[in-house]
């Protein structure tokens, strides 16, 4: 064989190989806010699709109009930002009313279009009573005082039952989350056998007194264990100096890392590899880079913690 060829036909030997290797992505994420506070135009909300659709749901609402304008800057989207609010986003998905994860759907509903929000009963009733009334806002959903403007249909979510997305082609499974004195949620988004596990605010069981991330846990082991989850995005507020009295139902990189290692234990498997978006970072910035580097730091997992920007895409 001459000089050359040979490497060229190992090449071709190994490319079967390589391609095995490279992970095959499913969905794709479009971050419009990934704080906790306090800038109101880079609030907690994630678009979720499959990878090539256009057909997202929006994970939490806290910044919507800055955010997919920041989307299209990064070339995330290339159609007007209209049409990704109007025709790209099919639902919102709540995880608890809090403001910070609720004011962008709030604030551009007159622009919106028809389309559902999905939540816990307790998320939904705080909505109706709280935000879409008319002593606070125009009532935009179709129950509530009157008049009933009717853009917004409460779609209530029952804990682990699996249901069908409407106009996606997605589905969906909601788990309750101890966040202080409230309920928040967990949103196991799935498409073609492969899932993205999606938490709004939630304090460690721990702390919270309760056992709703270990059923969590043991909902997803599975998953783990056939490698079909692809993404978990969970919340770290604080650094580990933050005393307990003050988490108010947070997460801090220690407790991060306690409940993973109970995730690895329940599901009897290495979470090497796993891709774990971390999501609510709390300013101001000192706080975020020290968080950032407490969780480096305690990483013995080999975790793959991805930090999300505001309008630029991930692949999973």
């Amino acid at each position: 064989m001459r000089p050359g060829y040979k490497s060229l036909a190992l090449a071709f030997l190994l490319l079967p190989a390589l391609c095995i290797a490279q992970p095959k992505t499913s969905f794709r994420v479009v971050p419009l806010g990934v704080l906790g506070g306090i800038d109101e135009s880079n609030l907690s909300a994630y678009m979720i699709a499959p990878k090539g659709s256009n057909h997202y749901v929006c994970m939490d609402a806290g910044t919507i109009h800055a955010g997919v304008n920041k989307a299209i800057v990064n070339k995330a989207f290339t159609v007007p930002a209209d049409k990704v609010l109007r025709q790209y986003i099919k639902g919102y998905f709540i995880s608890h009313a809090h403001l910070d994860h609720i004011s962008g759907l709030i604030i551009n509903a007159p622009d919106d279009s028809t389309k559902n929000i999905y939540g816990l009963k307790s998320t939904l009733e705080t909505v109706k009573t709280h935000y879409f009334t008319w002593e606070s806002w125009a009532n935009f959903a179709d129950e509530g005082g009157a008049p009933q403007l009717k853009k917004y249909h409460y779609q209530t979510l029952e804990p682990g039952i699996e249901q069908p997305i409407e106009n996606t082609e997605m589905q969906v499974r909601a788990f309750p989350l101890s966040h202080s004195n409230l309920t928040s949620t967990a949103f196991l988004i799935s498409h073609n056998d492969s899932y993205v596990l999606y938490l709004g605010d939630t304090g460690a069981d721990e702390v919270e007194k309760s056992q709703n991330l270990e059923k969590l846990w043991t909902a997803v082991a599975p998953l783990i264990r056939a490698k079909k989850l692809k993404a978990i995005m969970i919340e770290v507020s604080f650094p580990n100096e933050q005393p307990e009295k003050t988490l108010f139902g947070h997460l801090t990189p220690k407790l991060l890392m306690n409940e993973m290692g109970a995730l690895s234990k329940i599901s009897g498997s290495s979470l090497r590899g796993l891709n774990v978006v971390v999501t609510h970072l709390k300013p101001p910035y000192k706080s975020i880079i020290k968080i950032k580097k407490q969780l480096k730091a305690a990483n013995m997992m080999q975790l793959n913690l991805v930090y999300p920007r505001q309008g630029k895409a991930i692949d999973f």
